[in-house]
This record gives structure tokens, sequence and C-alpha cells, in this order.
């Protein structure tokens, strides 16, 4: 039997695999920034960079701007998936309830979030209000779509075995359809927080005074390349780390996945 040793070293060597490209582009940047290759008022190194985060965490005004969007992430996030599954589910069991909404669905969908800012601004002024409805409709779609396709997919042996059972539609639609359902609607939740983090910098152009978005914005307006790239990094790391934190929650949620693919 091999041992415990012996089985996480497969699962390091992938992981360090994972992480080569990322490197490799880092250094490379770095050795053009340090031989004149790239001008550092275009592209500051990742030094100069790195050395511009801590000066931002040192004084407090990072970790600010990190809980600013943070929260502003999760309050939109967590309404949006609410809405879109409770939403996705009526649309995929009840053919007359989805023909009523669809179409609206699909013409609201093609919109950009930041084609609503004026309206929300209109609408809930400028306050919280509408730079969580921007983030809202940012993850709503990606997830709404992915459960009305996952409930409508649903795996045609379920659904014999529920007519050979004779089960009661209600314990149909919770103990097999859904459960079935659940790998694509995650795979939603996924695409959902990714776009609520890209929302958040669309939201934050809301009279914001603080947040990660506002960050890069002053950034712009300053000229500084290092605050934009900085709140450009600190966005896909966090970004990395909630995704990682639903796929870990996916694995406990639908373990079974593994079985039926046959790894």
């Amino acid at each position: 039997m091999k041992s415990a040793h012996a089985w996480r070293l497969p699962a390091l060597r992938h992981k360090a695999t994972a992480w080569l490209l990322p490197l490799a582009i880092v250094l490379l940047w770095q050795l053009g920034s340090s031989l004149g290759v790239i001008p550092a008022t275009l592209l500051p190194s990742p030094l100069y960079v790195l050395g511009t985060l801590q000066y931002l965490a040192t004084n407090g005004d990072l970790w600010r701007d990190v809980r600013a969007s943070g929260i502003r992430v999760l309050e939109g996030y967590l309404l949006a998936a609410v809405v879109a599954i409770a939403l996705g589910v009526g649309m995929g069991l009840y053919r007359p309830f989805n023909r009523v909404v669809d179409s609206l669905m699909q013409v609201l969908k093609p919109v950009p979030p930041i084609a609503w800012i004026p309206l929300s601004i209109l609408w809930f002024g400028i306050d919280e209000g509408a730079k969580i409805f921007i983030i809202v409709l940012g993850a709503f779609f990606p997830i709404l779509t992915s459960t009305v396709d996952a409930i409508r997919q649903t795996d045609a042996r379920y659904v014999e075995l529920a007519k050979v059972l004779e089960l009661p539609r209600r314990l149909f639609i919770f103990r097999l359809m859904i459960p079935g359902a659940l790998p694509q609607i995650i795979s939603g939740l996924r695409l959902g927080l990714a776009m609520a983090w890209m929302c958040v910098v669309a939201a934050e152009l809301i009279a914001a005074s603080s947040g990660i978005g506002f960050l890069i914005m002053d950034g712009r307006a300053m000229s500084q390349a290092d605050l934009v790239i900085g709140g450009m990094l600190v966005l896909g790391v966090l970004g990395k780390l909630t995704d990682d934190l639903l796929r870990l929650v996916e694995k406990r949620l639908v373990r079974w996945r593994a079985h039926f693919a046959g790894l």
C-alpha cells in the first residue's frame, strides 16, 4: 500500500505545473522591465506593483477596499443566486411558465450590466442599492441559464425510475431531479460568481469612495499604472479564492459525480 506521502506527490506536482505559465509570464515581465524593454510608465514591474500593494496593505487602504468590494459582491451574488435558481427551476419544470418568462429573459440577457448604470442611479440613487443592483444583473443570467438547462436535461434514467416507483411529483423533483441537476447548477454558480467580481468594478463607478473598482479608477485618474494593475491582480486573486471555495462545496455536494464518470 502506498504511503500518504506517495499519494501527495502527484497532487503537489499537478499544482506546481498549474503555476508554471503564470510564473513564466511574471519572470518575463520582470526581465523586460529590468532591461528597459517595457516602459515603467505603461507597465510597472511586478516588484514595483507588489511594493505598491504592500504599502496599501500596511496603511490599511487595501483591506478597506477588499472588504467593501467583498461585501458588495457577496450581497449581490447571494441575491442573484436565490432568485435565479428559484426562477430557473420554475422555468425548467413548467413549460407554460417558461413560455411567459423566457422571451423577456432572452431580451434582457444580452444587455450588459454597465448599460444599466444610468437607470440604477435613477432608481436607487448613488447609494449601495445601485451598486448591488449592477452586481445582481451580472451574476443572475449565467446562474439562470445553467439552472434551466440542468432541469430540462434531467437524466432519462431518473424519469424512468420515478415512473417505475410511482414517486409523487414533489419527491421526484426534490429527491431526484434537483440533485441530478446540481453539477450543472453549480457550474452556473461559479460562472455567476466570476461575473459578480467583474461587475463590481462597473458598480463602483457609481460614486464609490472605497472598493477595488474605486482603487482601479483612482489609479487611472492619477495615471498610476501600478494601482490599476495592483487592483486587477487583487480582483483576480479574490475571484480565484472564492471559486476554489465553491469547488470545495461542489465536491461535497456531488461526490457521486466521480463515480458515474468512471474516475
